[in-house]
């Protein structure tokens, strides 16, 4: 594709050069019609002024010595300066005529204007009666010196506008190019750029119309910036919670390859799975920070039936809970309006975590208790478990990543993740202490039933 500048000079001068062969075909036309008019005008004048002068009064013997030198002059002249040919008639006798003028009449009419044509010239002329009746003048011109007489003046006319034509055709190069400087300057600027450089650009002065583009630009940097930390942080973070559970399971491993019994081959064996099972849950939970990012406002909703969604997951964990012999309760208001809109999976997960944290913590034959309350604005999550607890000067950092409370803790990112998914939906996130002595999470979610589409269908 051809530059702006080019793609903007050649449409400015597109419409401008039509507009000037209009105006100068109008102009054509009407400067011929003028001249035209003027050559006829002057035809009838030139008629006028001669037979003027051959009425006047004068005495027969000098009358003939007139028509002489009038006939000597018009002879002598080989081209009037005007293009102008006269020829004196009585009756069918051509008693004078000048030098470039036919033999043959010039006219076919007794009087006025007319055009004969006399081998293949074309004459414009004007017949004029003199007072006696038997005599006539004919002054006339040739279409081709008309024609002639009529380029030569379009073609003046028409010279200063193509000499304009150049010259603002140099003057809009000049301007356009002074207009996309700025774009220049940004394209440089951009070219220039250090790949690894993600900073906003910053240009002054600039356009409002490259304004948006530069604030688009800066805004694309910023997400990619964004997505690069993220990415960053997720490599460093998986490497460094990876690094010892691999470790172990080498141990393990290398302890089953070792063991001189099948009971202490068995227990190396049992070690092992069970590592693999706490890995594979901390890659989960790696993933699932990583896809959360509590700025990014864009992510596709629908609409759920909340108290389900919590049911569903508690079903999930209820085997958990059994192996751990705790009890699960779940107080819950079924006439109460459940919905919901979230991101696919978010309440669920949000589920997992806090019950799954409040079976890690609570002691054998222990209660963890849910309950769930809706209002017109938001739906209120509260998990109770009769655990150690939480400080209330500690509280503030346990949704920092890999912030281990105790040494019976996981990995440090369940707290985290529910803290990403609140900020996701705009909620709050609260820590107390219950009252049965441990500790309670309290997650309030706005419905934002109004961020759906209008077809949305409604969960019962």
């Amino acid at each position: 594709m051809s530059s702006i500048r080019q793609r903007t000079l050649g449409l400015t001068l597109l419409i401008f050069v039509l507009s000037v062969m209009v105006i100068s075909v109008i102009s054509y036309r009407y400067a011929t019609h003028e001249i035209q008019r003027l050559h006829d005008d002057n035809l009838a004048r030139q008629a006028h002024l001669l037979g003027e002068l051959l009425q006047t009064p004068i005495p027969p013997a000098y009358r003939r010595a007139l028509l002489e030198s009038i006939e000597n002059t018009l002879q002598t002249e080989q081209r009037n300066a005007d293009g102008l040919a006269f020829q004196l008639w009585e009756g069918e006798a051509l008693l004078l005529r000048s030098a470039d003028a036919p033999p043959a009449s010039m006219s076919d009419q007794p009087s006025g204007y007319a055009r004969q044509t006399y081998q293949d010239q074309v004459w414009q002329s004007y017949a004029l009666p003199l007072a006696d009746g038997e005599r006539r003048i004919i002054v006339g011109e040739r279409n081709d010196v008309r024609a002639s007489l009529v380029r030569q003046v379009a073609l003046r006319t028409l010279l200063p506008e193509f000499l304009g034509l150049i010259i603002l055709t140099v003057l809009l190069w000049w301007s356009i190019g002074w207009g996309l400087a700025p774009l220049s300057r940004l394209a440089a600027l951009i070219r220039s750029r250090d790949p690894q450089n993600l900073q906003p650009f910053t240009l002054s002065p600039l356009p409002r119309e490259l304004a948006t583009i530069s604030g688009a630009l800066n805004r694309l940097l910023v997400r990619v910036q964004r997505l690069r930390e993220r990415e960053t942080r997720f490599i460093a973070d998986a490497a460094h919670e990876l690094r010892t559970p691999l470790a172990v399971l080498d141990l393990h491993a290398q302890n089953a390859l070792a063991a001189d019994n099948a009971a202490d081959r068995q227990e190396a064996l049992e070690h092992l799975r069970q590592g693999v099972t706490r890995s594979t849950h901390l890659v989960s939970q790696l993933l699932t920070l990583a896809r959360l990012d509590p700025d990014e406002n864009s992510l596709p909703r629908r609409c759920i039936d909340a108290r389900e969604e919590v049911r569903d997951t508690l079903s999930k964990l209820t085997p958990l809970a059994k192996q751990q012999r705790h009890e699960l309760y779940l107080d819950v208001d079924d006439t109460a309006d459940w919905r919901l809109a979230e991101t696919p999976g978010a309440v669920g997960t949000l589920v997992q975590n806090l019950v799954g944290n409040a079976i890690q913590h609570s002691p054998p034959e222990g209660t963890i208790r849910v309950a769930l309350s809706a209002t017109k604005a938001a739906l209120t999550l509260i998990v109770d478990d009769e655990g150690p607890g939480i400080p209330a000067h500690e509280r503030k950092a346990v949704t920092q990543r890999f912030h281990r409370a105790g040494p019976g803790a996981g990995s440090g990112l369940g707290l985290s993740i529910v803290e990403r998914i609140v900020s996701q939906h705009g909620g709050t996130l609260a820590f107390d202490e219950a009252p049965s002595g441990g500790l309670r999470v309290a997650v309030s979610l706005p419905r934002h039933l109004d961020t759906l589409p209008m077809d949305e269908p409604s969960s019962e």
